[in-house]
């Protein structure tokens, strides 16, 4: 088998048989994410002015109706409660959850950015402690890197993590910005500096000590949790802690790669509803006696967008394929093996990338 590392495209000649693309996706496949969009059509959009609303005891209701579908556990392994299925049905269930972008925000980032971190660099007990009930959504989670001063630059982050006296408890004392389900989270994918030096990730359960902000007044997306998460000399057992200390950007950069993969899909699946919706508005809106579709100037503007969705449609599923081939290649059940397939597949092999 030849393996295809993510941009080798640019400089070396490829077969079409090398390429993967949406033709290529499987029967199975495509009968999983019509679960997914039947889920989102007849349960979700017909609530979408409750969503609008705000109204996370629906979005929880909604996401546990997700979980008894399948729709949680797709990348979490089978012996934890998972299905422990390809990245090409994952992202392809992503890609029908782009229909009501506000739940889809809701449940792509309790899927990827908060439950990946513990499927990849969790240990045996915490995977087992957390998975299941994540796998079924019992347990909502969020994902806590960005700070008031620290977006792309996460390693400047302030949150201070200091070992309590009795070696039992890391206290955090710090806040976090923008956090996607941050007003109903259960568990939160901290990362702070143990030390005020060794940037490190946690697994922080919800309680004393953690304390969501108001909700975010935005532009877009109005029915997904966006909150700041104050850090009140909150107690986490050491157990807790994720990954090695002073190795936080190990699991924060390697899991935010691995959460676009969805991200991409869905982003595709919302530009290709907008540009079904432009297409019907201009047939129906009529000027000079006639539906704007027929003017040129209109007929240019929607050619392009189709050309943008086929662009970014062509390089989501080529990206995921080539990861798919390269994780056959690897123990599944062995996850740093599994991210350091990834990792080869979706890149030139010319870039290095946050390293063990």
């Amino acid at each position: 088998m030849t393996i295809v590392k993510g941009g080798s495209f640019l400089f070396e000649d490829r077969s079409p048989n090398d390429v993967f693309t949406r033709e290529d996706i499987s029967e199975e496949q495509q009968m999983f994410a019509g679960v997914a969009a039947e889920f989102m059509q007849k349960e979700v959009v017909p609530r979408a002015e409750q969503i609008y609303a705000k109204d996370w005891p629906l979005t929880r209701e909604l996401l546990l109706k997700a979980g008894e579908l399948d729709l949680l556990r797709i990348d979490i392994p089978e012996a934890y409660g998972g299905m422990g299925l390809d990245k090409v049905s994952s992202a392809y269930v992503g890609e029908q959850i782009a229909l009501m972008p506000s739940f889809g925000a809701s449940l792509g980032a309790h899927t990827t950015i908060g439950t990946l971190p513990i499927v990849y660099f969790g240990t045996a007990e915490q995977r087992a402690k957390y998975l299941p009930k994540l796998a079924t959504g019992e347990l909502v989670a969020a994902y806590c890197l960005t700070e008031p001063g620290s977006g792309s630059d996460a390693l400047a982050a302030k949150t201070k993590a200091t070992l309590s006296e009795d070696g039992k408890h890391y206290i955090l004392r710090g806040q976090k910005m923008w956090i996607t389900n941050g007003g109903f989270a259960d568990i939160f994918i901290v990362f702070a500096k143990v030390d005020g030096e060794k940037f490190t990730a946690f697994i922080v359960e919800k309680g004393p000590g953690v304390v969501p902000g108001h909700e975010e007044k935005k532009l877009g997306l109005d029915g997904s949790s966006t909150t700041a998460v104050m850090l009140e000399d909150a107690k986490v057992p050491v157990e807790n802690v994720l990954g090695e200390i002073g190795k936080g950007h190990v699991v924060a950069f390697n899991i935010l790669n691995l959460g676009r993969l969805k991200l991409g899909s869905r982003n595709i699946g919302g530009a290709k509803f907008a540009l079904n919706n432009a297409i019907a508005y201009s047939k129906e809106r009529h000027q000079f006696s006639r539906p704007i579709a027929s003017f040129g100037l209109i007929k240019r503007k929607l050619a392009e967008m189709a050309v943008r969705c086929y662009v970014g449609d062509a390089l989501v599923w080529r990206t995921l394929g080539a990861i798919d081939q390269s994780l056959e290649t690897v123990d599944a059940n062995d996850p740093m093996q599994a991210l350091k397939a990834i990792d080869r597949s979706s890149r030139s092999g010319r870039v290095k990338l946050w390293r063990w």
